[in-house]
Formats: C-alpha cells, sequence, structure tokens
C-alpha cells in the first residue's frame, strides 16, 4: 500500500472511529478497540468512495 493510501485509511479510523492509529502496539489494551457498527460502516463508505475518486 503506499504512503498516500496509508495516511488517508489513518485519517478515516481517527476521524470515524476515534482510533488514533492503525498499528499494532503489542498491547491489547491499545489494539482492541469498540466501535459502533455504524461508525465501521460510516468508516467503509467512506474509503469505499475514496477508492472509487481515485479509480475513475
Amino acid at each position: 500500500m503506499d504512503e498516500k493510501t496509508k495516511a488517508k485509511l489513518y485519517a478515516i479510523a481517527k476521524s470515524r472511529l476515534g482510533i488514533e492509529t492503525l498499528d499494532a502496539r503489542d498491547s491489547d489494551k491499545l489494539d482492541f478497540h469498540e466501535v459502533a457498527v455504524w461508525a465501521v460502516l460510516e468508516a467503509l463508505e467512506e474509503a469505499y468512495m475514496e477508492g472509487m475518486i481515485h479509480e475513475g
């Protein structure tokens, strides 16, 4: 994955899911998050739309 795509996914995770980083930190407390299903849906929709924009 290129750095631009990675940065966008990290930004979506932070803004939509409240997850500071997607890097594994080898700690259950830091690596596992409880999020609402609607927040996951919003994050996936945003990522999908970003992909559609950059594909076409």
